[in-house]
């Protein structure tokens, strides 16, 4: 996967020899960042959610928050998506379809239906997460429709793809039933509650694994450092948070399942 940004660079313009070189700083930095941040959230979770902070500064509306932080990657994938400088080949689009089935969903709709006023968000987080995703957008997108040099229609019968896109969509299917589940009990009236159902059956925080098991799928099926990048910062960001929040319900709640792990059923 890291060999992936070696291209034939024989007639390539210099900018775009440039643009290469500082891609590949930037996706290998990008991981060491998010290494970095993986041990800061073990010790300190994000402050928002259940853990908001008013000494993060002033507060948002959490939908407000959602979008400002979410949206990027919606926006700027779709742009170079747009942009790109070659005809989009069949397995562009369905890479595309991927990426804004989460992201649409998740900066557009999701805030809105997540039920239950929501925590207000602090904007410093809010500025944060929009850095992180402009980042990512870029990262992903420019690789995917532009530095690549093109995903040929070929790949979408390549067992890499058709892993990657299997694992994504379990992913997917997880976190969004996941979300169900959570959403109808913030419906039900406020305060915290035991989810039930599904993987809830296992582990605290199935919408985190499975976010992280379509950004896995996604790094597959486009085999590239951008995806890699992106599956670590993923787990980097959620592994943490479900941790900590495995640790809350167990304080919150004294009949708290005992058999239920944190994010892997049976392991942690």
């Amino acid at each position: 996967m890291l060999d992936s940004l070696m291209l034939n660079m024989d007639n390539a313009p210099l900018f775009f020899m440039d643009e290469i070189v500082f891609f590949r700083g930037l996706a290998i930095a990008w991981i060491v960042l998010a290494v970095a941040g993986f041990l800061a959230l073990l010790w300190m979770p994000a402050p928002y959610g259940r853990y908001a902070r008013r000494s993060w500064g002033p507060l948002l509306d959490s939908r407000l928050g959602w979008v400002l932080m979410e949206g990027p990657s919606a926006v700027l994938f779709g742009l170079f998506f747009l942009l790109a400088p070659r005809p989009w080949t069949a397995t562009e689009i369905v890479l595309l379809v991927m990426w804004e089935a989460h992201y649409i969903h998740r900066a557009f709709i999701y805030p809105f239906r997540r039920g239950g006023p929501g925590h207000p968000m602090p904007a410093s987080v809010v500025a944060m997460g929009l850095g992180f995703h402009a980042i990512n957008g870029y990262l992903n997108g420019r690789w995917v429709f532009g530095l690549s040099g093109g995903y040929p229609n070929t790949w979408l019968t390549d067992p890499r793809f058709l892993a990657g896109a299997a694992i994504f969509l379990v992913g997917f299917v997880i976190n969004k039933h996941a979300d169900a589940i959570l959403r109808r009990l913030r419906s039900a009236g406020p305060g915290y509650s035991i989810p039930a159902g599904g993987l809830y059956r296992w582990v605290s925080c199935p919408n985190y694994l499975g976010e992280i098991i379509e950004w896995i799928g996604w790094a597959v099926a486009t085999w590239s450092l951008a995806g890699l990048t992106f599956a670590v910062w993923t787990f980097a960001n959620l592994a943490p948070r479900a941790l900590a929040h495995h640790r809350w319900y167990r304080r919150q709640f004294p009949d708290y399942p005992a058999g239920r792990r944190a994010l892997i059923p049976g392991i942690c």
